[in-house]
């Protein structure tokens, strides 16, 4: 039987990686609020692929935004490698003056790279599994807190593996600071655009057609051509 995925799914999970990419590109730069709080500025994006998680999971399942998470993932890894390739071909003489802004924003250091991915992919995952999981429990009653709660699991996991391994030497004292502040920012990021975020499942659903309930499925995050 073929497996179909209809339009308004495949706008949500090109968005979805947009979000995921321009975040990593994003994240070169810091800014400062609240007179000293240091926040990359992917924290501006970042927050909006939760959010279409949420979207994805509630009202097409657990097994279809496994799939986007793994495409997402898999994207922006070749965006990763892509600009390593970039960077590593000799420049232009006229473009000397360009190269070392060049590098700085596509050849983040190895390390960094690879926890910004296997903690999107964990931490992604782990929201669309809570999301899910609270979903059957409670009979699909109150999104807005599974919302809330499933990405504060998600963007908890998400900080525990990025900064450790990336700020990797850094005093656990200031670990902990930058994690607190990350997740609380995008946790509030999430909760102010809620009531957006419930108007567009509600409208998804009646769109689609579709409340997906994941009885009976596999959890694994690897079975990625599980999707009916």
């Amino acid at each position: 039987m073929q497996k179909k995925l209809s339009d308004t799914f495949l706008v949500l999970t090109v968005l979805f990686t947009v979000c995921l990419i321009t975040s990593n590109l994003l994240a070169s730069k810091v800014f400062t609020i609240g007179g000293g709080i240091n926040l990359p500025c992917a924290v501006l994006i970042f927050p909006v692929s939760y959010i279409l998680n949420d979207c994805l999971t509630e009202v097409y399942g657990y097994r279809k935004a496994r799939l986007v998470i793994w495409l997402a993932f898999a994207m922006q890894l070749f965006t990763v490698l892509a600009g390593l390739l970039a960077c590593a071909l000799p420049a232009a003489e006229f473009w000397t003056e360009n190269s070392g802004h060049f590098d700085f924003v596509f050849r983040s250091a190895p390390r960094v790279a690879f926890a910004s991915l296997l903690a999107f992919l964990a931490g992604s995952t782990l929201n669309s599994l809570v999301l899910s999981k609270m979903k059957l429990a409670s009979g699909g009653r109150g999104f807005s807190w599974r919302a809330i709660l499933s990405s504060v699991a998600g963007e908890l996991c998400d900080s525990l593996i990025f900064i450790p391994v990336a700020f990797f030497g850094t005093p656990l004292k200031t670990l902990a600071g930058m994690m607190l502040v990350q997740v609380t920012f995008k946790v509030l990021y999430e909760i102010v655009v809620l009531p957006f975020t419930n108007i567009a499942v509600k409208r998804l659903k009646a769109l689609e057609n579709e409340d997906a309930f994941d009885r009976g499925i596999s959890y694994n995050p690897f079975k990625i051509k599980d999707i009916e």
